[in-house]
């Protein structure tokens, strides 16, 4: 299943064309457009951790864990200084959230500046769902050892629904788990866009 049906299926696509004032088709449209640099940007932020995908759902539940994305399904304004912070963990930089932006923007028709609103709100309601999936910052009822995040990174970066086109990662296949989480985050010749997106931006700033 794809990322975006999964928020979908939670409410998060109609809380964002909500608050947007867009329809949840743009919503979906936006959101898929978005997603590959945001899982790109969560990827890298595992490999970087010492402890991997324990450190991954550590820093998940720095981030305010799964009450991301509950933030995010509330009636009430979604306090995107949440997301941002977010975005400053897994982008570094809010020039790379322009150029995100941007090239969303290309692929859909959207404008750029509705993107950029829509960025740290989805953001939040995916980093919030991997954190409930994971356990992460959350009471004794933690995911299983050696599944959880790794199970779900698995599902979300190609290991199940066909997925792997859209979100330009690991290949069809690839387990859960700790073990799959590793090759899930092989960084050389994996097709991560936010690669490519982080030389734009760099070319931007020069």
């Amino acid at each position: 299943m794809q990322i975006t049906d999964i928020l979908s299926q939670v409410g998060g696509l109609k809380s964002m064309a909500r608050e947007l004032g867009i329809s949840e088709s743009q919503a979906a449209s936006g959101a898929a457009a978005l997603l590959p640099a945001i899982l790109g940007g969560f990827k890298k932020q595992a490999q970087a951790q010492p402890t991997g995908l324990e450190g991954l759902g550590g820093l998940l539940g720095q981030l305010g864990g799964g009450g991301l994305l509950d933030n995010v399904l509330s009636p009430e304004p979604t306090d995107v200084n949440q997301g941002n912070d977010v975005l400053g963990s897994i982008f570094g930089s809010r020039a790379v959230s322009r150029t995100v932006a941007q090239n969303a923007s290309l692929q859909t028709g959207l404008d750029s500046s509705l993107l950029k609103k829509m960025l740290p709100i989805l953001a939040m309601a995916v980093a919030g769902f991997m954190a409930k999936q994971s356990g992460a910052g959350a009471p004794a009822q933690a995911a299983p050892a050696g599944g959880g995040l790794g199970d779900l990174l698995g599902g979300l970066f190609g290991g199940g629904g066909g997925n792997a086109g859209v979100v330009g990662a690991a290949p069809a296949g690839a387990g859960g788990g700790l073990a799959g989480l590793g090759s899930l985050i092989d960084m050389n010749g994996d097709g991560n866009p936010l690669d490519d997106i982080l030389r734009m931006a760099g070319k931007a700033l020069g």
